[in-house]
């Protein structure tokens, strides 16, 4: 009986923690799984959207409430970003190479050297009345602080995924991905397609940042824990499947819980590699294939 109640209790862990996974993977899952680009920066503007959700929630707001503020400068600043990657590397057909992968390290370094400079390399937190306080039901528990920014996740993937296949601009997004040429022969500019779409996975970061906070505090340097979850939820759900993304989040969640429950919490951090090496291995095409 006992083992059932650990069990139960890792399962509902593991899909709000795998519900989080999901809402860090979602930006890339557009600009790696539709768009291509080698964007392993991504979870260096989560840990950005972290800080920043603080920032604004130490005036008394709601991390989740201070990032839906704060999508609209992010989302400029991933237009301008996309703008000056696009100059630098793809109009020079030079955007699938080794020299856009080592841009986005190096951006990912100046972004961690700068919150250093900004705030110091101590760690972060964020204080709101859910954050300590628990729901039990039965013999499961669960803190409020996965349990607020899991049942966010859901609502984010499903607005996203109607955007993306009930819009004309969202339509166009998927397109990019396979035809440029086709696209520009129907009158719609590839490149103000593919900034509008890395503009929107850099507002997606934010979301990302505000929940990654509240489930626990982050220092300059934690993205260099997400980047292997987040390239492993993205492959294992399948380039640009944004249902997919949030399955294959839980199934790296729950394994995650498992492990740690079961075995020993030291081994959770290469539960994702693990299933990143067994999907390249074994399914390439990931659980839901390529987005179409």
């Amino acid at each position: 009986m006992l083992y059932l109640d650990f069990a139960t209790n890792a399962l509902v862990s593991g899909v709000a923690l795998g519900s989080i996974y999901a809402l860090l993977a979602l930006g890339l899952a557009i600009t790696f799984g539709l768009l291509h680009i080698p964007n392993v920066a991504h979870p260096a503007i989560v840990v950005t959207g972290a800080y920043a959700a603080a920032a604004v929630s130490a005036r008394g707001f709601d991390p989740l409430l201070a990032a839906l503020v704060l999508t609209i400068p992010f989302y400029v600043i991933g237009l301008a970003f996309y703008e000056f990657y696009a100059r630098t590397f793809e109009l020079r057909g030079r955007g699938d190479t080794l020299q856009s992968l080592t841009l986005f390290f190096g951006v990912a370094l100046v972004i961690e050297i700068a919150l250093v400079i900004a705030f110091g390399a101590d760690l972060r937190s964020v204080s709101v009345p859910y954050v300590g306080r628990s729901l039990s039901v039965g013999f499961v528990t669960l803190p409020y602080r996965f349990l607020v920014p899991a049942l966010v996740t859901p609502v984010v993937v499903l607005l996203l995924w109607l955007y993306l296949t009930r819009t004309h601009a969202g339509l166009a997004l998927r397109a990019v991905a396979h035809d440029e040429r086709a696209l520009s022969i129907s009158g719609i500019n590839p490149t103000a397609t593919k900034r509008h779409a890395f503009g929107l996975a850099t507002a997606l970061a934010v979301l990302a940042g505000a929940a990654l906070i509240i489930t626990g505090p982050v220092d300059p340097f934690t993205d260099r824990t997400l980047m292997g979850r987040a390239f492993a939820v993205v492959v294992l759900a399948g380039l640009g499947s944004i249902p997919g993304t949030l399955v294959a989040a839980i199934v790296i969640g729950v394994a995650e819980s498992f492990v740690t429950t079961f075995v020993n919490p030291s081994w959770a951090p290469g539960v994702a590699f693990a299933i990143l090496l067994a999907t390249l291995g074994l399914r390439p095409s990931g659980l839901f294939g390529a987005a179409r």
